[in-house]
């Protein structure tokens, strides 16, 4: 495609985008034959955002012809194109495969997890007339752990699994033989020696039900009073509640104000006798507004929102007739922060200020009947969860996967992302104990990657292609309006050729007029 944009004329500027999860996307700009990389599209962007970013790039001269060209599949699963701009030639280059008969591993997740062994199950789909018996193996690195076979029907899926003893650390990979698509062949998964998420619970009161939901080996939980703390302790915890303490010592307001600012979490339980004085001075150093007197007033907590982080995942779709837990008293607050849990009346019995969780009343046996509410799960868990971003079994290219790195490093330190094909720097944030990394484009490529200090290898990370491409139905665009359709990418350039070479003769038809009118010009004067 780049030999054939250098071929076209010097007035006209053509956008060029391709956009497709299998190939490197690049919008490239023709201008005066300077071919220049202008932008990097890894993302899934529909036809529309690309035409968008096609008109930003174009030239604003009237004079000029502007041709949008974009080459690709035109999968289904896009948005339809509707172009609403006639100054610009828009033209539809559709790429489609001879043979649609396609063989996926649609996704991995793990499905049982032991102290010494690891199931792992995998998602195996088919599509046209891919049927049968087909073998599916398992790697680490490039040593065969195990092979099975998976029975498969047409345009259907099917699950299969592997089970791993001794699961340390794995650079696995799940290939199937295909002789479809070969990109989504080969998915890669890691699995890396979990770090147990440090949770200091500081109680005068019953926390039965904190050491309920945080069990080893996945949550390291350290649970102490007030009067036997050990402020030592609290340096490498990642997530600190305050489970219904009477007063907070000023030096313990200190140490919680560094750990937010360090992205650790913290949760506030208030006591029904709490000191507000030192409740309030932590909420003025936390930037939280302050707590009023106690109001005892019986409240249902009645309102889910459903679209906060900490409940992605939790629900399939939302609830509304569930039972609904209630407190007998509560501390008035004004609104600030983000509320997760409301009462009837819209003021927060739960909320969110950056990385303080702060609940509005005692949620002991005597004020409230939360603790017997479902929604205590997955409220406490994810919030400890989000304290310490551990790695996934993968993740996907072009999007944004933010990780946490165990590691203390120094100033000038830095953590690479490599394998045998290279190695990046990924945009990181260094804390006390941890480095949170996050990638956006990068890597490029679909592969096994080790996170790395200087030589030292800390953990492996993933990286798959989006598989939604896996599914090979296309739209139908030559009923599209106001666009050119072609179906080859040479005959498409090459018509393009011919069309201006055809525009072009107007010059050659000026220089002979002009050479005509100089001849008669001279043999009116020379020759009488």
């Amino acid at each position: 495609v780049q030999e054939l944009l250098e071929t076209l004329p010097e007035d006209e500027t053509f956008t060029l985008i391709t956009n497709n999860e299998r190939f490197k996307n690049t919008t490239t700009k023709n201008s005066r034959n300077d071919l220049q990389q202008l932008d990097y599209v890894s993302q899934d962007i529909s036809l529309e955002t690309a035409f968008l970013r096609a008109k930003n790039e174009f030239s604003k001269r009237n004079d000029i012809v502007k041709n949008f060209v974009a080459i690709s599949d035109f999968q289904l699963k896009a948005e339809p194109f509707t172009p609403n701009d006639t100054t610009i030639n828009i033209n539809l280059v559709q790429l489609n495969p001879v043979n649609t008969d396609n063989l996926s591993i649609d996704s991995v997740y793990v499905s049982e997890r032991g102290i010494n062994a690891l199931t792992l199950t995998t998602k195996i789909s088919a599509s046209g007339n891919i049927s049968g018996a087909l073998p599916v193996s398992l790697y680490d690195g490039k040593n065969l752990l195990a092979k099975t076979s998976v029975e498969v029907s047409e345009n259907s899926s099917a699950l299969t699994t592997f089970s791993i003893q001794n699961p340390e650390s794995i650079n696995g990979s799940i290939v199937v033989e295909d002789a479809g698509l070969q990109y989504d062949n080969t998915l890669y998964f890691s699995v890396n020696k979990p770090n147990p998420i440090k949770v200091v619970s500081i109680s005068d009161t019953d926390d039965s039900f904190i050491k309920r939901l945080y069990k080893s080996p996945e949550f390291e939980l350290t649970a102490t009073t007030t009067a036997q703390l050990d402020y030592n302790i609290l340096n490498d915890a990642n997530c600190i509640i305050l489970n219904e303490v009477k007063q907070i010592p000023n030096g313990l307001a200190t140490i919680l104000s560094e750990l937010a600012a360090t992205n650790g979490k913290i949760i506030v339980i208030p006591s029904a006798s709490a000191n507000l004085n030192s409740y309030n001075s932590l909420f003025s150093q936390l930037g939280l507004s302050s707590f009023g007197n106690s109001a005892k007033q019986e409240k249902q907590i009645t309102q889910i929102i459903f679209a906060h982080p900490l409940y992605d995942g939790v629900f399939d779709k939302r609830i509304d007739n569930f039972q609904y837990p209630k407190v007998q008293s509560f501390y008035p607050t004004p609104k600030s922060g983000n509320t997760v849990l409301a009462y009837a009346d819209n003021s927060a019995f739960l909320s969110q200020t950056g990385n303080v969780y702060r609940f509005t009343a005692s949620i002991n046996s005597e004020n409230s009947n939360f603790k017997n509410a479902p929604l205590i799960v997955p409220t406490f868990y994810n919030i400890a969860k989000q304290s310490l971003q551990t790695g996934q079994l993968y993740v996907k290219t072009g999007e944004t996967n933010i990780f946490d790195v165990t590691v203390s490093l120094n100033q000038d330190d830095i953590l690479t992302i490599e394998n045998e094909n290279g190695s990046l720097i990924p945009l990181q944030q260094n804390f006390n104990k941890k480095v949170e990394i996050t990638t956006n484009e990068l890597p490029l490529t679909a592969a096994n990657y080790e996170v790395k200090n200087k030589d030292i290898a800390l953990q492996n990370i993933s990286y798959n292609y989006n598989r939604s491409e896996s599914l090979l139905q296309y739209q139908n665009i030559s009923q599209l309006d106001n666009v050119t359709v072609n179906n080859q990418v040479a005959s498409f350039f090459q018509q393009m050729q011919q069309d201006n070479s055809i525009t072009d003769l107007w010059k050659w038809f000026v220089i002979f007029a002009m050479v005509f009118l100089i001849v008669e010009l001279l043999l009116l004067k020379f020759l009488r």
